[in-house]
């Protein structure tokens, strides 16, 4: 089976397990204290997948709550519409991580409207009303990532070379603050040169194939690729390979899945990949923390690790793979 074949499986397989200990949490409802929804974007990303998997196993630990999740199915009508249902249910708490920033605000904004303790994670929203922001710090990413790309094109002050920088969505604050950091570094060196103009593959790999496949046919030397996520750097290195000039080419991708990410890394296929930990068992705490009448930060900023070649065989041992 193809790499991206079995990338696709994995996602898959991640979500119809989420599906099953959802339904069977179901049953036991009537004995818990507390009712927290979960409005998810998508669960078919690999990403998204890990996300929901963690929130489990964390709600597993408390017996206490009852954990609903939907999925978003990567649309904002949606995931609109799947929160004012959990409004509507009179959740304790509401843990929300939107597709758009925009395009959830409203809703969130019900929500605190109806005394109801919003934790946002991963992606914010335009207000600042909610009780706490979990995620990572994805300008801080994009910066690491920007410093390292540096490093590979020749070092600071001599870096040299044609970058292709794919986006993710255009609407989420991630995708602008992991471009803002990462030119941090690389708009002070007059050697780098940008070969698209703000091209988004919406975090998905057959887009970011397709947007690589047209930059390749259009440049003749392309000597780094800059994905804001895992899935769009390989779908990038997958189009490169296809053409016979994967080896050629830097690829630096960001979430460090150890099973996707990490494993790409360690297969030669991507050059690095930066940890973007998923908020959900971190949220979930969060919440509960919150519930129990305890005083909870505004805002939780997650670690992230750059994971190259040297430390990827290690790190993948650590997890049992």
């Amino acid at each position: 089976m193809k790499r991206r074949e079995l990338l696709k499986l994995a996602g898959l397989t991640a979500a119809l397990l989420t599906t099953t200990a959802m339904l069977a949490g179901g049953a036991r409802a009537q004995d818990k204290k507390w009712k927290i929804g979960f409005s998810q974007v998508t669960t078919i990303e690999p990403w998204r997948a890990q996300f929901n998997k963690d929130i489990l196993a964390e709600a597993a630990k408390h017996p206490e709550v009852e954990l609903i999740i939907t999925d978003g199915e990567d649309k904002t009508e949606k995931q609109v519409a799947d929160v004012e249902n959990l409004i509507r249910q009179e959740v304790d708490a509401l843990l929300v991580s939107p597709k758009e920033s925009a395009g959830l605000t409203g809703v969130v904004q019900q929500a605190i409207d109806a005394k109801i303790p919003v934790f946002v994670l991963d992606r914010n929203v335009e207000t600042n009303d909610y009780t706490q922001f979990v995620g990572g710090d994805n300008k801080l990413i994009g910066r690491a990532a920007g410093e390292y790309a540096v490093e590979l094109l020749g070092g600071k002050g001599k870096a040299a070379g044609n970058v292709v920088e794919i986006w993710g969505g255009m609407g989420t604050q991630p995708a602008h603050d992991r471009h803002d950091g990462f030119h941090e570094f690389t708009d002070k060196e007059p050697g780098i040169k940008y070969l698209l103009d703000q091209q988004s593959g919406d975090w998905k790999q057959d887009q970011a194939y397709n947007i690589m496949a047209t930059a390749l046919r259009n440049n003749e030397k392309i000597d780094l690729v800059y994905g804001h996520n895992d899935p769009m750097a390989y779908g990038a290195y997958l189009a490169a390979k296809d053409v016979g000039r994967e080896k050629d080419i830097k690829f630096i991708g960001i979430d460090g899945l150890p099973n996707e990410g990490v494993q790409l890394v360690a297969n030669g296929e991507l050059t690095a990949t930066f940890t973007y930990v998923t908020p959900g068992a971190e949220g979930l705490r969060q919440a509960i923390k919150f519930l129990n009448g305890e005083k909870v930060e505004k805002t939780i900023t997650l670690p992230t690790q750059k994971i190259t070649k040297e430390n990827a065989a290690q790190i993948l041992k650590d997890n049992g793979l």
